[in-house]
């Protein structure tokens, strides 16, 4: 399914940026949150600068009260501060390296900009630095890449670790039990109506991905090679076994996955 964007409910339009590749999807989504009827928006991951991505948001966002940064990672952060700076606001982050004019933002808080509602979620795991935004109004959760709209998200080992990617599954979880989330909005894809099956889909493969590397473990084990493997060569072995009918141009992305499975097993 191709995705380009657009508006969703009364306070949210997605404009993406012209990056899609392999690990970016069609390309990141920029959030734009403003209340009806309010002059100032928030703008969610700013993105790269790809091909007049920073032009574009400059020219069309209107009056911007502040910026926030799911993640580190450049095709959500390159152009945060260079875009505060054209606005006149804040950047904030879990980060404290990431923040411009801004404090870091903390688990449970609660913002808002000319009467638009976000509540703050640290939900570590893709990286060490990952959050989810809760807009209340839409019941909408911003899940940045802790979930994507199409396939499942890399753990990028050694920032990103699997028990906090669990933890905070979970954590998000418990917000569709709650009945305070129905809709996921990631920063890469397709939006998800069904929040609570995705949240239980990404549960199960994550577990299923893990059981799958302790089996090639064995696999690799019983048929050691002659002269040993380095450790740091182990992870590629197990890619190999686990990943076999997937395309290797994903290997590497999959090893950064299999290097925070192999970390969490050894820690359990």
């Amino acid at each position: 399914m191709s995705w380009s964007g657009g508006r969703f409910g009364d306070r949210a339009e997605c404009l993406l940026a012209p990056n899609p590749g392999i690990m970016t999807l069609d390309g990141t989504n920029t959030w734009v949150l403003r209340e009806p009827g309010a002059d100032r928006a928030v703008v969610v991951d700013p993105g790269p600068i790809e091909d007049g991505h920073l032009d574009l948001l400059v020219d069309v966002t209107g009056e911007v009260g502040l910026v926030l940064l799911t993640h580190h990672h450049y095709d959500h952060a390159e152009v945060a501060e260079t875009f505060a700076r054209a606005k006149g606001c804040a950047v904030r982050a879990a980060d404290p390296a990431y923040c411009f004019r801004g404090e870091p933002v903390v688990d449970g808080e609660d913002l808002s900009v000319d009467g638009l509602a976000l509540r703050i979620l640290t939900t570590p795991g893709h990286t060490a630095d990952s959050i989810s935004m809760v807009l209340p109004a839409q019941k909408a959760l911003l899940s940045g890449d802790m979930v994507l709209g199409r396939g499942t998200t890399v753990v990028a080992h050694p920032d990103g670790r699997l028990g906090p990617y669990f933890d905070s599954i979970q954590k998000m979880r418990a917000l569709v039990a709650a009945g305070e989330v129905e809709t996921i909005w990631p920063a890469h894809g397709p939006v998800l109506a069904d929040a609570g099956a995705v949240l239980d889909h990404y549960l199960v493969h994550r577990r299923d991905r893990l059981a799958q590397v302790e089996a090639a473990l064995l696999e690799i084990g019983a048929a050691p090679h002659p002269e040993g493997i380095a450790a740091d060569e182990l992870p590629r072995r197990v890619v190999e076994v686990v990943y076999a009918d997937v395309d290797p141009v994903l290997w590497d992305a999959a090893e950064l996955s299999v290097r925070a499975q192999l970390a969490y097993l050894a820690d359990r």
